[in-house]
Protein backbone atom coordinates (compact mmCIF):
# COMPACT_ATOMS: atom_id res chain seq x y z
CA UNK A 1 0.00 0.00 0.00
CA UNK A 2 3.03 2.31 0.62
CA UNK A 3 4.51 1.13 -2.86
CA UNK A 4 5.30 4.04 -5.40
CA UNK A 5 5.09 1.20 -7.94
CA UNK A 6 5.28 -2.56 -8.52
CA UNK A 7 7.49 -4.89 -10.68
CA UNK A 8 5.60 -8.33 -11.86
CA UNK A 9 8.40 -10.65 -12.74
CA UNK A 10 6.47 -13.66 -15.06
CA UNK A 11 6.04 -15.80 -15.09
CA UNK A 12 4.14 -14.55 -11.71
CA UNK A 13 2.53 -16.94 -9.13
CA UNK A 14 -1.39 -16.29 -7.50
CA UNK A 15 0.10 -13.92 -4.72
CA UNK A 16 2.17 -11.72 -7.49
CA UNK A 17 -1.49 -11.58 -9.55
CA UNK A 18 -2.98 -10.58 -6.18
CA UNK A 19 -0.74 -7.71 -5.65
CA UNK A 20 -0.82 -6.76 -9.75
CA UNK A 21 -4.78 -6.39 -8.48
CA UNK A 22 -4.36 -3.92 -5.36
CA UNK A 23 -2.00 -1.95 -7.46
CA UNK A 24 -3.71 -1.17 -10.17
CA UNK A 25 -7.02 -0.28 -7.90
CA UNK A 26 -4.89 2.25 -6.00
CA UNK A 27 -3.47 3.62 -9.37
CA UNK A 28 0.06 2.41 -8.60
CA UNK A 29 2.69 2.05 -11.83
CA UNK A 30 2.77 -1.50 -12.86
CA UNK A 31 5.71 -2.60 -14.90
CA UNK A 32 5.45 -5.97 -16.06
CA UNK A 33 8.81 -8.04 -16.82
CA UNK A 34 9.10 -10.77 -19.25
CA UNK A 35 11.92 -12.43 -20.59
CA UNK A 36 10.49 -12.84 -24.04
CA UNK A 37 7.61 -11.72 -26.16
CA UNK A 38 5.18 -14.59 -24.81
CA UNK A 39 3.63 -11.70 -22.35
CA UNK A 40 1.99 -10.39 -25.79
CA UNK A 41 -0.30 -13.32 -26.40
CA UNK A 42 -3.38 -11.76 -25.78
CA UNK A 43 -4.94 -15.31 -25.81
CA UNK A 44 -2.86 -16.81 -23.26
CA UNK A 45 -2.56 -13.88 -20.96
CA UNK A 46 -4.36 -12.20 -18.59
CA UNK A 47 -6.35 -9.37 -20.14
CA UNK A 48 -4.99 -6.83 -17.00
CA UNK A 49 -1.73 -7.18 -19.26
CA UNK A 50 -2.57 -5.10 -21.55
CA UNK A 51 -4.09 -2.14 -19.82
CA UNK A 52 -2.86 0.83 -20.53
CA UNK A 53 -1.77 1.57 -17.22
CA UNK A 54 0.65 -1.75 -17.48
CA UNK A 55 4.06 -1.03 -18.22
CA UNK A 56 5.67 -3.94 -20.17
CA UNK A 57 9.09 -4.98 -21.01
CA UNK A 58 10.82 -7.73 -22.64
CA UNK A 59 14.22 -8.36 -22.28
CA UNK A 60 17.37 -8.42 -19.54
CA UNK A 61 16.34 -7.79 -16.22
CA UNK A 62 19.45 -4.76 -16.67
CA UNK A 63 17.14 -3.62 -19.10
CA UNK A 64 14.15 -3.65 -17.08
CA UNK A 65 16.35 -2.07 -14.11
CA UNK A 66 17.49 0.87 -16.72
CA UNK A 67 13.99 1.92 -17.44
CA UNK A 68 12.55 1.72 -13.99
CA UNK A 69 15.29 4.07 -13.15
CA UNK A 70 15.05 6.97 -15.98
Amino acid sequence: MEADFIIVLLPAGKGSHVEFGIALGQGKRIYLYSQNDEVNKIETTSTFYHLDEVEKFIGTIDGLIAAVTR
